[in-house]
């Protein structure tokens, strides 16, 4: 048997409903989002999972507990998984922020790995704290499954440093709608990208709402 991860992005809240920028702010699910950490479950409880990892965030977690209900599993809390951190452009929209900050945002579009939204986090700071978790996994489970719920940019920026893509690039070659899940089997070769962002669980209904 091989390790495999399963990297589940947490349900839609108002934030990703909006398309705002939301990462130390710590919104609920929406109900709609509710339904996708259900969803989920449901699908993929049949399955035998060594452990579950967390991002301490209210939305990562109420997206884990389902399925931690169903397996009998405590989700594992790692703040090496939660989401970049917007600094001032939490909460705001990127209009906004393109005319409040514009500068910093320029540079940021441009190569998030190396320039921070305003008062925020690096794309290589993301990575460097997000893949310890990961190695952490690693070094503990030689094969089976494991669950990191985490978020948007943190997955997408896990995803890079596993596939070996330049990270200042996530935004632009990996897409992780909210309730996606990818999955990474790590085999003799290295990590395989098995599944990105599939929602193949979720309703049409669930896959067409509005938000990102």
């Amino acid at each position: 048997m091989t390790l495999t991860l399963y990297f589940l992005r947490h349900g839609q809240t108002e934030c990703s409903r909006s398309n705002s920028y939301c990462g130390s702010i710590d919104p609920e699910l929406t109900p709609d989002g509710m339904e996708m950490a259900q969803v989920f479950a449901d699908t993929y409880a049949s399955m035998h999972w060594k452990a579950i990892f967390s991002s301490p965030m209210r939305r990562t977690i109420a997206t884990a507990k389902p399925l931690c209900d169903i397996v009998k599993l405590q989700p594992e809390l790692r703040d090496g998984l939660k989401e970049i951190n917007y600094g001032q452009w939490e909460g705001k929209s990127p209009e906004t922020v393109s005319v409040d900050f514009h500068d910093d945002y320029i540079r940021w579009l441009a190569d998030p790995a190396w320039y921070r939204p305003t008062g925020g986090e690096m794309a290589i700071a993301i990575a460097s704290r997000a893949m310890q978790v990961i190695e952490e996994i690693k070094q503990r489970y030689t094969d089976g499954n494991v669950l990191v719920v985490s978020h948007k940019a943190t997955i997408r920026i896990m995803l890079c440093s596993l596939m070996g893509i330049d990270v200042g690039r996530f935004r632009y070659r990996l897409g992780c709608p909210v309730g996606s899940v990818s999955v990474v089997e790590f085999t003799s070769h290295g990590p395989l990208l098995k599944a990105l962002a599939d929602r193949t669980h979720q309703s049409t209904r669930l896959r067409n709402l509005p938000g990102t």
